[in-house]
């Protein structure tokens, strides 16, 4: 613009600009903690509990984090999407409580004690019991209050002041409480079992505490000569065409030959007391033919093979060539018996001169290994589940470090794994006695996914130990049956009757999960939890009726103690006699000291959390549970667990799962690939908002991928989204009430945005209450930056600008903007809590002033407005043509502003027509002029995907405007020198 003279004059004073102290640059990272600050110095989390009172609530229970080192980007994303349910359901109208809580007890924190034990070249075993225990409350205190700060420096709401603690001596207490009722409705009872067991921990562990990683393991091809195979029926001797054998030579022929079993754990085999067969699969006896002297399968040797591997068995053990004698069917080897390899050698005092049964099992396959599965009820699931079907008896030799039995022939003090989860001689010492007796015919290495401590990262061996159950397939006499009377049959109605899955399928999964599962493993052989507070009859069996003291007043007594000095009560000297008083004479009784397993604990914070709790569930039941997916074997599952063994049905009405994050390739999260992203360097370089926005934009139902160039995309659509809230607060300035204009006074193209707002209510609200957080956030970014920057505030710049102040475009345009900052900034505000404060702030300052304090607005549903908007999809299609146009010449250096032209619009539709004609469509394309004519677009016209509309360029015509740069032919004719009819009467 030239410079201020008579014939020049400035206008730029006379405009109606933005004014806004609204930064441009966020500056995240450093005002973030001063809002913060702000929260909990004015009380928001408690200010609404004050002013929700008589809400309808809603529950989000806290699964409870492990307390013990710094927080991943895990921890984040659970945190935050916990954080955008409380409090879009707290927007929404209900009275939306979070009380956040910690896992405290457990292994994890207990081997880091014993760490600093070891540093300090102490030994765990001579500390005594509540001195370590206090060393690992102490521990987990210190990370608490770690953790925290890092939780809430994302923006977390909740009662932080007043947190969940497992540890707590009230919760101990509960904790202890659900135990005994597992006692006294008899679905308690001590088994021996095998289980996952750490030699490394010296503790079994739960499946949630297993993680599989590659290992290798010896693999070996065992005979087990057959000692006996009684007559009977055939298949064979009853066909019509069968010549030459009859029964005695079959079973001479059976009695001459070896199955050969295939097994991964060598040192299983001193325990094997039995060899399974499928009677599905086809099987055969073979012969060797031809093989080299020094082989271990010999020429003439004969074995039991099922059909399909056959060839593979052969080949591992090295035989040139072999033949198919003949089938061998389910029934004859039904009635097969065997010896074990290691039965009548020199030494073995008679270990193992026992028969070995062939028995039928389903778990047998012929993918791998020879048909035959060696079978050893104390080490394996499936070996345990047949033991108990046909009797078999269980063995002891594994001991608790790892080693056999002193006094078990050849292998006594032989190690599976030391200390450190490094192989030792057990498996070397069985092969070595296995090639020794001549029972191998093949052995090698073998390289496969193998069960690994979560913690120790050491691999594991299924043990039989006793430990303690819950049975889940035992009807409980309890009186809670509605949804059925065993704790797997109530978790399985839960899963279907009362829960709401978000995704579906995690529906799918944990119902497969409990629809198979075994009896819960109570039991951990440790020292830092919660103990199992019951005593068991000296000399008694666990099958016996009075194993277990069931005394009420007794577990009354173990409460009240636990209630006022905590668990450790439990390990105080004369405990046992404490607890018994005078109804039980103490030398009867021995006192149990495992603990139980933590995600019992975890399991039961639905009674003092949910039940106990005054901000808890008013039925204590909570409405969402919220965790990763790998909590389907986890929280979700041992919550389910307890609360039907207590309760009687689920303690939750929904559940939500996330995935897991990964890098930006996709590829797993590890430090020593250095692909990890850690939340706080995340905050310290862009803000925990941009960490925030990025859980929105992201599908947190399958795996979430984070990394430098997505946190800039994140952080790029975070400026684009603040630009459209600053151009909102620049034009509100100075907003007076009296502005306001109705509805019905309101332009067509106001209307529309009305419209808009209306859609947006609906799918605002659904999206958040089915907890679709990138829909939500998609929608509304795509509403701020094309409808809103692209086209309305695009259009409506001029009449803001340049209109008189008190004009009625102005100033519907302006109650307009007023409408949708209420309505943006508390809509958005759950996910981006930090930069919605700071744009309602800059609007409405004060002390006691948050947008976190406010709902989301009513919007009345009269506006919405089909037709209107029918119309105005049909203007919006012509407008793109011509923006595209003019885009072209401007590319082309034709012009410089749209508003140096003034184009031709040619449209062949009638009703597109029409609609465009009905409203000032220069104005809507930033023109200075445009002409509309009914008619097919001639063959020069610019056209896109519409071949019914085109545009033909024109410059405008006139002067241009020295105050809205219109170029118009009246511009100069008017009062005020250099503007235009509109410009002049805005003058005054």
């Amino acid at each position: 613009m030239c410079a201020d003279t008579p014939e020049h004059p400035d206008y730029k004073d006379t405009l109606n600009l933005p004014r806004t102290q609204f930064p441009m640059r966020a500056g995240l990272p450093t005002r973030e903690p001063e809002w913060l600050a702000r929260w909990e110095r004015i009380g928001v989390y408690h200010r609404l509990r004050d002013k929700s009172a008589g809400r309808e609530s809603f529950v989000l229970h806290d699964g409870p984090p492990y307390a013990n080192g710094h927080l991943h980007i895990g921890h984040a994303l659970n945190k935050v999407l916990k954080d955008f349910v409380v409090r879009s359901q707290q927007m929404m109208g209900r009275d939306s409580r979070y009380v956040p809580g910690w896992d405290c007890h457990g292994l994890p924190i207990e081997w880091k004690i014993e760490e600093q034990y070891r540093a300090k070249g102490k030994n765990k075993d001579d500390v005594p019991v509540v001195e370590l225990r206090q060393e690992c409350r102490k521990f987990a205190e210190g990370w608490i209050d770690v953790q925290r700060e890092e939780f809430k420096r994302l923006g977390v709401t909740g009662n932080w002041d007043d947190p969940y603690l497992t540890m707590d001596f009230e919760a101990e207490a509960v904790i202890a409480e659900e135990f005994m009722k597992f006692v006294m409705n008899g679905s308690l009872y001590q088994g021996s079992k095998p289980v996952m067991w750490s030699v490394v921990e010296k503790t079994a562990l739960a499946e949630a505490e297993v993680e599989y990683h590659e290992h290798q393991s010896h693999t070996i091809w065992v005979k087990f000569p057959v000692v006996k195979a009684l007559h009977g029926p055939s298949p064979i001797e009853e066909a019509d065409d069968f010549v030459g054998f009859g029964s005695d030579l079959l079973v001479e022929q059976l009695e001459a030959a070896q199955v050969v079993i295939w097994t991964t754990t060598p040192w299983t085999i001193p325990q094997n007391r039995a060899v399974c067969f499928n009677p599905a699969l086809s099987y055969g006896l073979y012969r060797v033919t031809e093989a080299a002297d020094d082989n271990w399968a010999k020429v003439d040797d004969t074995f039991l093979l099922a059909d399909r591997l056959a060839e593979e068995v052969m080949a591992q053990a090295r035989v040139a060539k072999f033949e198919r004698v003949r089938e061998v069917s389910a029934d004859e080897l039904e009635r097969i018996t065997c010896a074990h390899p290691f039965r009548g050698l020199e030494g073995a005092n008679g270990e193992w001169d026992f028969d070995v049964p062939m028995l039928p099992g389903d778990h047998v396959t012929d993918d791998t290994g020879t048909g035959f599965v060696h079978t050893a009820p104390s080490h394996g699931a499936d070996d345990y589940v047949i033991g108990q079907k046909f009797g078999l008896p269980m063995t002891y030799n594994v001991l608790e470090d790892g080693s056999y039995r002193a006094d078990l022939p050849f292998f006594g003090g032989a190690l599976i794994f030391d200390h450190k989860g490094k192989e030792k001689d057990a498996n070397k010492r069985v092969i070595d006695k296995l090639v020794e007796a001549g029972s191998l015919i093949a052995r090698g290495r073998l390289k496969h996914s193998y069960p690994h401590s979560w913690r120790s990262k050491a691999p594991l061996i299924f043990r039989n130990t006793p430990q303690w159950f819950a049975a889940i397939d035992k009807p409980l006499d309890d009186g809670m049956d509605s949804y059925g009377k065993t704790i797997r049959e109530r978790a399985l109605a839960s899963i279907d009757r009362l829960v709401k899955w978000t995704p579906q399928t995690g529906r799918n999964r944990l119902h497969s999960m409990i629809e198979a599962r075994p009896d819960w493993v109570l039991s951990r052989q440790r020292a830092w939890g919660v103990p199992l507070t019951c005593f068991v009859r000296k000399g008694a069996k666990p099958d016996d009726a009075d194993f277990l003291l069931r005394d009420p007043k007794v577990n009354a007594r173990i409460a009240e103690a636990f209630r006022v000095e905590g668990a450790d009560a439990w390990y105080e000297k004369g405990a046992k006699e404490r607890f018994l008083g005078a109804d039980h004479d103490p030398a009867e009784w021995e006192q149990v000291f495992d603990i139980l397993d933590v995600w019992f604990d975890s399991g039961s914070t639905h009674a003092f959390v949910l039940r106990d709790r005054a901000d808890g569930a008013t039925d204590g039941i909570a409405d969402l549970y919220l965790e990763g997916t790998d909590q389907h074997r986890g929280w979700f599952h041992s919550s389910m667990l307890q609360a039907c063994g207590t309760k009687g049905r689920a303690p939750y009405k929904g559940v939500l799962t996330h995935g897991f994050t990964l890098d930006e390739k996709g590829m797993k999260m590890s430090k020593s690939l250095g692909n990890t992203v850690a939340p706080e360097e995340v905050i310290r370089q862009y803000g925990a908002d941009i960490l925030r926005l990025w859980v929105a934009q992201s599908d947190y139902t399958a795996d979430l991928r984070i990394g430098p160039e997505i946190l800039k995309g994140t952080a790029d659509s975070y400026r684009r989204l603040r630009n459209t809230m600053r151009f909102l607060l620049g034009s509100l300035a100075d907003w007076d009430e009296g502005e306001r204009v109705t509805p019905s006074e309101m332009p067509e193209l106001e209307r529309w945005v009305l419209h808009r707002l209306a859609e947006l209510d609906v799918l605002v609200r659904e999206g958040y209450a089915k907890y679709d957080f990138q829909g939500v956030f998609q929608a509304l970014f795509q509403f701020a930056t094309v409808d809103l920057s692209a086209f309305y505030f695009d259009i409506r710049k001029d009449a803001l600008y340049c209109d008189a102040a008190d004009s009625l475009r102005r100033r519907a345009s302006r109650t307009v903007l007023d409408l949708l900052f209420h309505r943006l900034t508390t809509w958005l505000a759950p996910i981006l809590v930090f930069t919605m404060e700071d744009v309602w702030l800059d609007r409405f300052p004060g002390e006691e002033s948050s947008v976190h304090l406010v709902d989301f607005p009513e919007t009345p549903t009269d506006w919405r407005d089909e037709p209107l908007a029918a119309k105005w999809k049909r203007i919006r299609a012509a407008r793109r043509v011509v923006t595209g146009a003019l885009e072209l010449k401007r590319q082309d250096k034709v012009i410089g502003a749209s508003l140096e032209a003034a184009p031709l619009l040619q449209i062949a539709d009638p009703e597109t027509a029409a609609a465009v004609r009905s409203v000032d469509m220069a104005d809507l394309c930033i023109t200075s002029a445009l002409t509309v004519i009914e008619a097919e677009p001639q063959a020069d016209a610019f056209r896109l995907e519409d071949p019914a509309i085109g545009v033909v360029f024109e410059k405008a015509d006139g002067q241009k405007c020295q105050r809205c740069w219109k170029i118009l032919p009246d511009v100069g004719t008017h009062a005020h020198p250099g503007v235009c009819g509109r410009c002049d009467a805005a003058l005054g």
